[in-house]
């Protein structure tokens, strides 16, 4: 995994630079994307051996990628789709994926020891999209066992841990990509996720993601509720990579039509808004007082900014979510039990006591199950219609130990702690996690930010004039020292 690159100490901070700060610095010549680069190359051999948060990292392509970057900034002719502002131009930035991503050529584990590994065919929309750009690859990014854990424990990958406190969890299943965003391997990562895969790691690890409304960026495979969105240390990041990843693929047949976005148009007129303040999601694990004392606060200073905040009451039903939980161990049984023995038996043992769960599920209820993702939806999308926008936590815990699968680490009760996410990949609506403050312990509390279906942009835009309110944040956990190296 080690990249082995020295880096010139006249800049020690490179790998802290925003994607804006680098392309300007690249236009101006007063950086190369080669000095950037081997910046974030530096910081992953620093770092990478006590977080292990890259899959399939390759420092010699990633500089062959600079280095043609470098020639084209030096032609005066940087990489930018047609049709975009040319201030929204990636080339040169460095750049992870998450490993179910799939990128041509490299082999897509799904972050389990059972799968068989062959190199992908094809790029998915979102690394073609990037690919596009002439953005610097890196590496893929760590995930949990075929993506259903909050966790970044795999059979397959190094344990994933939080840079914050490496005996506690990143999250998942984008574990690798909140962990590499908040230790500076680069300003710009994308994951996924179905259930609060992007948000959770977000919200412990302090950094930004936006998971968008379904169809806005394209993605395969396509299911319900997955989405791929942005991970980064700034709202500003996200919005530039969003119009990129937002660019039209036919090859899925959810995606939206493109639109002619200005994803730069950050700024947002607070006053007047109606927001809903949802503390108590009406099922799971409860928010802790930490949690909701952040929460509040934050809701504070968007009424300070003359925002309305209101309460908004639990929408969610246990039927509801157990009748999810049973489709979604349905599927992942019926994949599971095709596999041989042998292959079986590599895959984490609290997947397979979760899967085999539905071993003995009788087709009504699966039809029952099923059902539940249009009573969520239903449900989800009433609650919120009476508001521009709705506040909630996005987990009710700060981040738990690094070795669990879970924060109960029960597979008998698996999505407990994803009450407050859940529901808005089943309405399909644009929600965020932006860092809003940290539990006694020094560890990030996540707010989200959820808006109407296809109002990313407003999302963003909240979520920007909220980085405003917050103020000063405490320094990213990017010392090797700190993180026992």
């Amino acid at each position: 995994m080690s990249s082995s690159v020295p880096i010139s100490p006249s800049q020690p901070f490179l790998h802290l630079w925003s994607a804006a700060e680098l392309t300007q610095a690249f236009a101006d010549g007063q950086l190369s994307p080669v000095e950037a680069t081997k910046a974030v190359l530096a910081q992953i051999d620093r770092c990478e051996p006590r977080l292990h948060a890259l899959y399939a990292l390759d420092a010699e392509a990633a500089l062959a990628q600079a280095r043609a970057s470098e020639a084209r900034w030096q032609r005066g002719q940087p990489l930018c789709p047609a049709g975009l502002d040319p201030r929204l131009s990636l080339d040169g930035v460095p750049l992870t994926l998450k490993e179910n991503i799939a990128t041509r050529g490299t082999p897509m584990p799904l972050g389990c020891a059972a799968s068989e590994l062959r190199p992908a065919e094809e790029d998915a929309p979102p690394a073609a999209r990037l690919r596009e750009t002439g953005a610097v690859l890196l590496a893929k990014t760590t995930m949990p066992d075929y993506g259903m854990l909050s966790s970044g424990l795999s059979s397959f990958h190094p344990l994933t841990r939080n840079p914050w406190d490496l005996s506690k969890n990143p999250g998942g299943s984008s574990a690798g990509a909140a962990a590499a965003a908040a230790t500076g391997y680069g300003p710009l990562h994308v994951g996924t996720d179905i259930g609060g895969s992007l948000r959770l790691p977000a919200g412990w690890c302090g950094i930004f993601s936006l998971k968008p409304s379904l169809g806005r960026i394209p993605i395969k495979p396509a299911y319900a509720g997955r989405v791929a969105g942005p991970m980064t240390r700034s709202v500003d990041d996200a919005a530039r990579l969003m119009a990129h990843l937002s660019r039209p693929d036919w090859r899925d047949a959810s995606s939206l039509p493109q639109q002619p976005i200005d994803w730069l148009d950050l700024r947002r007129d607070l006053r007047g808004l109606r927001l809903g303040l949802l503390l108590d999601a009406g099922w799971g694990t409860p928010a802790s007082a930490e949690v909701g004392a952040v929460v509040q606060e934050a809701a504070r200073r968007f009424e300070q900014a003359g925002a309305r905040v209101e309460p908004l009451a639990p929408f969610c039903s246990r039927t509801m979510i157990d009748g999810l939980d049973k489709f979604w161990r349905m599927r992942s049984w019926l994949d599971f039990r095709a596999l041989p023995p042998e292959r079986q038996a590599r895959v984490l043992p609290y997947i397979r006591a979760w899967v085999e769960g539905a071993a003995g599920l009788a087709a009504d209820e699966l039809f029952q199950g099923y059902s539940q993702m249009q009573a969520l939806r239903e449900a989800a999308v009433a609650a919120c219609q009476p508001f521009d926008y709705v506040l909630s936590p996005v987990s009710p815990e700060p981040a738990f130990a690094a070795e669990w699968a879970s924060p109960l680490n029960d597979p008998a009760r698996p999505f407990e702690h994803i009450a407050f996410t859940l529901a808005y990949n089943m309405s399909e609506q644009p929600a965020a996690s932006i860092n809003a403050g940290y539990s006694a312990q020094g560890l990030p509390i996540g707010l989200q930010i959820i808006g109407r279906r296809f109002d990313d942009l407003g999302v963003l835009q909240l979520c920007a004039e909220f980085e405003r309110l917050r103020g000063p944040q405490r320094p990213w956990p990017v010392d090797p020292v700190v993180l026992g190296g």
